[in-house]
């Protein structure tokens, strides 16, 4: 009994010990929530799939040289929530990006800054009405 439960304590102190990076994943730990960065480029791919979707984008920098850009967002449930869905990006569509930047300073890497970062085609995204979360009040 004694050694049985030496056993299930050490197994449960190890899970604990190897899951705690999974824990570190998330949030916005590796970006520079301080730091914003305006981009306007085009879309050449919108990748919509668990665990995070990402808007993969080509923007001219001051030289006007192509760089590449890949902005994460949250996984699918969460963002359909926002108002986001599959389709809501296509290749060529034209878009300006608020994004936060990483701490390690890597080129051409952001994270969507959260609500009214993004212009599609000239219009706010998502749209007021799409990006309403409120219930109506039942009378």
């Amino acid at each position: 009994m004694q050694n049985e439960l030496k056993t299930i304590s050490l197994g449960a102190l190890v899970l604990l010990v190897l899951s705690t990076p999974l824990f570190a994943h998330h949030g916005n730990a590796a970006y520079a929530t301080g730091t914003k960065v305006t981009v306007k480029g085009t879309v050449t791919e919108w990748f919509w799939a668990n665990p995070h979707c990402f808007l993969k984008l080509d923007a001219k920098d001051e030289k006007g040289e192509v760089q590449h850009w890949v902005v994460e967002a949250s996984n699918p449930p969460d963002m359909t929530r926002q108002g986001w869905a599959k389709n809501s990006f296509k290749p060529g569509d034209e878009v300006v990006v608020t994004m936060m930047l990483p701490k390690n300073g890597a080129p051409g890497i952001g994270r969507f800054s959260g609500n009214n970062s993004v212009v599609l085609n000239g219009q706010p995204f998502p749209t007021v009405a799409s990006n309403n979360t409120e219930s109506t009040p039942k009378p």
